[in-house]
């Protein structure tokens, strides 16, 4: 290649990368947006039915629905309700938590493999020697066998948790908030930041979410547990964004954010989670079709992030998809997961190639 030619394309190299431009469909990259989100303008052009979006508005306006957003092939099709306003996420904050876990493997700053005993993670009520096995995988599994009270937990959470040392570690699921906050510092020990400054660094930053700050997260503490819980505010349009980061393996314009294999391992499913599946490392994954209660044929690879309330982040790999329920739980608002399910599939049955036919 001649000096010239050699140059000028170095330079427009570089300045694709300075601009921060979006991937091209066209050069058969998947498209990942820019600093600002691109809309769908001809919905039926792109295959999707105005009648069945409308259903699907119907649908979320009937069941109280505070902000949503069905987004495919990295565009908005549609979106309503406050989307800009930055909502509790509640249990969603786990999922986000799996993410830098995923960095902080690939680094080697935390060992998966690594037990309680090893990290010197005890309670208040100390562990016992059997709990202390844990290792932090079974915790990113919710199969410690670790259960000592916990803190943020709802009314349903602690009436099912087993007695002390009815399991031992990796042998059972439960959905276990001891668990989800001694991640939490587990991760703050191991790797020397908060959880809410990492993630606006590591995550947030780099796939160019518009309003997150790490101020955006708090900390819930209390006598029953020395690990607080670690909620985060969110809107709707940012969580999008980290939907996306996950559809597309964890790479955003080119870079990889989250680690792919760690993406991959996090969304298949350990443990039988009943109606709504199965569990993943902080992730909940559908299996024969079965996510939310009361709903069948959900297409086969959906996993989501899951809040109090009815937050939901739905993640659809096979048709390029991404959903984003959001509940006004500032007011108590409590929406069941059966019908964020059902909103679901009426989004899947506006797509003109899914046909309302199950996908698994």
């Amino acid at each position: 290649m001649p000096d010239a030619l050699r140059s000028a394309f170095v330079a427009l190299l570089l300045l694709g990368l300075l601009t921060g431009c979006a991937s091209d469909p066209d050069a058969g990259t998947p498209y990942t947006p820019g600093a600002a989100w691109e809309t769908v303008d001809n919905v039926e052009a792109e295959g999707w039915s105005p009648e069945g979006l409308q259903a699907a508005r119907a649908h979320s306006d009937s069941i109280g629905s505070a902000a949503v957003i069905v987004l495919h092939e990295g565009r908005i099709v549609d979106e309503w309700g406050e989307t800009e306003r930055k909502f509790k996420c509640h249990s969603i904050r786990k999922s986000f938590l799996s993410a830098l876990y995923g960095i902080a493997v690939q680094r080697g700053t935390v060992d998966p493999s690594a037990t309680m005993g090893d990290l010197g993670i005890d309670d208040r009520n100390p562990l016992t020697k059997q709990e202390k096995t844990a290792t932090v995988r079974m915790l990113l599994k919710a199969r410690s066998g670790v259960y000592h009270d916990a803190l943020y937990e709802t009314p349903a959470m602690e009436a099912a948790r087993p007695e002390r040392g009815s399991h031992a570690p990796g042998t059972h699921w439960y959905y276990n908030n001891w668990d989800f906050n001694a991640l939490g510092t587990i991760y703050e020990q191991e790797t020397g930041t908060t959880i809410h400054k990492a993630f606006a660094a590591r995550i947030a930053e780099p796939i160019g979410m518009q309003s997150f700050q790490a101020s955006d997260g708090s900390y819930v503490e209390g006598e029953d547990s020395r690990h607080p819980a670690y909620p985060f505010q969110m809107t709707a349009r940012d969580m999008a964004r980290f939907g996306l980061l996950y559809l597309r393996g964890g790479a955003w314009n080119g870079t990889q954010v989250v680690p792919e294999f760690w993406v991959k391992e996090s969304t298949v499913s350990y443990s039988d989670a009943g109606e709504a599946g199965g569990y993943g490392y902080l992730w909940w994954v559908s299996v024969d079709g079965q996510h939310f209660e009361g709903v069948d044929g959900v297409p086969h690879g959906t996993y989501t992030a899951r809040g109090a309330g009815g937050h939901t982040l739905a993640i659809v790999p096979d048709l390029d998809l991404v959903l984003v329920h959001r509940v006004n739980t500032f007011k108590d608002r409590d929406i069941p997961y059966g019908r964020v399910g059902a909103l679901l599939k009426k989004v899947l049955a506006a797509k003109d190639d899914w046909a309302g036919t199950p996908n698994y």
